[in-house]
């Protein structure tokens, strides 16, 4: 259960914004969606070492 405390008289806007970011940082609704299909492992393996050489390759070209 998320809890956002609220000062007093502050805003309700600002209390929500809180909320969402506190929400998404528990990665409720990304594992929602990585449960709808099954992946096989070896294609999570592939993805996981195709993005790692991706972010290498940012790196490089950044140095």
């Amino acid at each position: 259960m998320i809890i956002v405390p609220l000062k007093e008289g502050e805003n309700i806007e600002r209390a929500l914004k809180k909320f969402k970011r506190k929400f998404e940082k528990t990665g409720v609704i990304k594992e929602l969606r990585d449960r709808q299909a099954f992946t096989k492992p070896s294609i999570r393996n592939r993805m996981a070492r195709m993005k790692a050489a991706y972010r290498q390759s940012l790196q490089q070209a950044e140095e």
